[in-house]
């Protein structure tokens, strides 16, 4: 098998790319990297991402890491297989591009931050940070204003169909919809349609089927 993708299964970066290959519905070889044991720490880990965090990927006598530049390399590579997530047309290319970007430059980081706070402490015993999680609540708020206007007009952020701009949202967007931050995403209608509809798709249902 030529694509190996050595990752946490809870991890969302690991989700991300997870979510891509059952888009394109790809067979792989998935590795666990035992992060409790430091396993990303290791030089068997670094020689495939130096930086130490998961995930890595492998395709043939290729290297990756950085989940968004994996998700679009596989998007491209095996465009002919299973469900198109990019656009071929240039001008909706760079819209598309676009809503990538703000996903990992204004989603993202209130985001990450949010699943630290109301998702992981929790889960280890340890206290939340209010004050952190409402400044990142408001944050996210704002952003979703500005997606909600955007859903008024396209079903999804790229354009008229799902693609990676889409994708890249779905692991934080998991973890939070389980959480009281619920609220803002069911407070805002076209938000709260784009967000059932994407996690309700077979691809990521797959995808997470081994996660708890």
């Amino acid at each position: 098998m030529a694509i190996k993708l050595y990752g946490a299964p809870g991890s969302t970066a690991t989700l991300r790319v997870r979510a891509c290959l059952a888009e394109k519905d790809l067979d792989y070889e998935f590795v666990n990297v035992d992060m409790g044991a430091k396993e990303h720490k290791k030089p068997e880990f670094l020689s495939r991402n130096p930086f130490g965090q998961v995930p890595a990927f492998e395709d043939g006598d290729l290297k990756l890491f950085e989940s968004r530049a994996i998700t679009q390399y596989i998007a491209h590579a095996y465009a002919d297989k299973g469900n198109d997530l990019i656009i071929k047309d240039v001008k909706k290319m760079a819209i598309q591009s676009v809503w990538m970007e703000v996903e990992s430059q204004k989603y993202e980081p209130a985001t990450s931050k949010l699943i630290w706070e109301l998702c992981l402490k929790p889960m280890w015993g340890m206290p939340v940070d209010e004050a952190v999680a409402e400044e990142n609540e408001k944050k996210l708020e704002d952003v979703l204003d500005i997606y909600e206007s955007r859903l008024s007009e396209s079903k999804y952020l790229g354009g008229d169909g799902f693609t990676l701009a889409d994708l890249h949202h779905l692991p934080n967007l998991k973890y939070l919809m389980g959480t009281k931050v619920k609220k803002v995403f069911d407070a805002r209608p076209h938000v709260s349609a784009w967000a059932s509809e994407i996690l309700s798709r077979p691809a990521w249902v797959k995808a997470t089927a081994t996660v708890a």
